[in-house]
């Protein structure tokens, strides 16, 4: 578990899912079941945040990111000294993108977090602004304690995750997501093989499962808004 005493951006999980708990469907396709609602309160979120993370699979998926566009929005970036689009920091070991896809021609500042042999496939300052190599030693993976403390020191305070299930995971597994915001979408998914917001080896027992306490729960529609927090032995 990450030492929380050490300075790391306040971190968010920000996700719909359908109501067995599946954010996509078995072929992995991009999530359109959300509502209107739902993509406001996405960009609400993401309003608030100085970067976003997510993983390769995710960009892969969508090929895309989410920018900010209702005005208010924007002004209050604007009144806050925050550039219009929070950065966009991908996550991936290996690296390999596609460099046509339209998230590289978005007006958006990009980072990549990555691995020594993911960073080989990028030059800094051309697709990506800043690559970022934080590697778990002895292990083929990203030190995630090392990479939220280097975010920290590089101004990064506040940091929306959105996805996927396995970057979600190595973060719980580290300690180091604050709060969840998850929504919940009236369709049923299925398939034991489509992925869920928490992949990963999961935790073995009870005793070792995160546990959260509701903060919040709003049924807007057909849809139902979730807000929790992490809650850990000193809370």
């Amino acid at each position: 578990m990450a030492d929380n005493n050490q300075k790391r951006p306040h971190t968010t999980v920000v996700l719909a899912m359908s109501a067995d708990g599946k954010i996509a469907d078995i072929k992995r396709s991009p999530a359109r079941f959300a509502s209107s609602v739902d993509q406001a309160h996405l960009e609400k979120q993401l309003a608030t945040v100085d970067a976003v993370l997510f993983g390769a699979g995710t960009l892969r998926t969508y090929g895309t990111t989410m920018s900010i566009s209702h005005p208010q929005l924007l002004q209050q970036r604007l009144a806050q000294n925050l550039p219009p689009q929070p950065l966009q920091i991908v996550a991936s070991l290996s690296a390999d993108i596609d460099p046509r896809i339209r998230f590289f021609r978005q007006q958006v500042s990009r980072w990549l977090l990555t691995t020594t042999p993911g960073a080989r496939h990028w030059h800094e300052g051309v697709e990506f602004e800043r690559i970022l190599v934080c590697e778990a030693p002895a292990a083929n993976g990203i030190d995630w304690v090392n990479a939220l403390q280097l975010l920290a020191e590089l101004g990064i305070s506040r940091l929306a995750v959105i996805g996927g299930g396995e970057l979600i995971a190595s973060l719980i597994a580290d300690d180091l997501i604050d709060e969840f915001w998850l929504t919940i979408c009236p369709l049923i998914l299925g398939g034991v093989d489509a992925p869920t917001p928490v992949e990963g080896a999961g935790f073995p027992s009870e005793q070792l499962a995160p546990r959260l306490e509701l903060l919040s729960a709003e049924v807007i529609e057909q849809e139902v808004f979730l807000h929790y927090r992490r809650q850990r032995v000193e809370d």
